[in-house]
């Protein structure tokens, strides 16, 4: 896999202004544990490398476990996960999915019984912005950082 362009440096205003979304998406008051899960959880139904590595390192900065981190695909067979963050990732799931899920009643009733309606909204904007990201990222072809040599195709 090859950059397709630097982003950033093609349109800084515009990033900048994503930027300073995600600053605030960050800063909503959700818990930041909630807020990686749900961009990693997104990231990976979305296929995107740079942003599942860079946000499953601010997981385990933030304490996040390794066992939860492993088993995030299969958040519905397992036990670790709250029911808040089990509302959160199935509205995650129907947002990132939309075209298939049309965000259905169950995934919105789980969500309110979990979340205030500010907090609903806070969510909401943190699924749109990694979703943002992710097609960012896709789109051109971000490569993640690594220490590892890269495998040639």
């Amino acid at each position: 896999m090859k950059p397709r362009l630097d982003w950033y440096a093609a349109a800084p205003d515009l990033l900048e202004a994503m930027r300073d979304f995600e600053l605030r998406v960050k800063g909503s008051g959700l818990e930041l544990s909630l807020i990686e899960l749900v961009k990693m959880r997104a990231s990976q139904l979305n296929g995107c490398a740079f942003c599942l590595h860079m946000h499953m390192r601010e997981a385990r900065a933030a304490g996040e476990s390794e066992e939860r981190l492993h088993l995030l695909a299969a958040w519905r067979e397992s036990p670790l996960y709250t029911e808040r963050e089990r509302a959160a990732l199935a509205w995650t799931e129907a947002l990132t999915l939309l075209a298939e899920t049309h965000a259905p009643d169950d995934a919105y009733e789980a969500l309110a019984a979990q979340f205030s309606e500010a907090e609903r909204v806070k969510l909401t904007m943190v699924i749109v912005a990694i979703n943002g990201w992710n097609r960012i990222a896709v789109g051109f072809r971000s490569l993640h950082p690594s220490a590892e040599p890269r495998a040639h195709a």
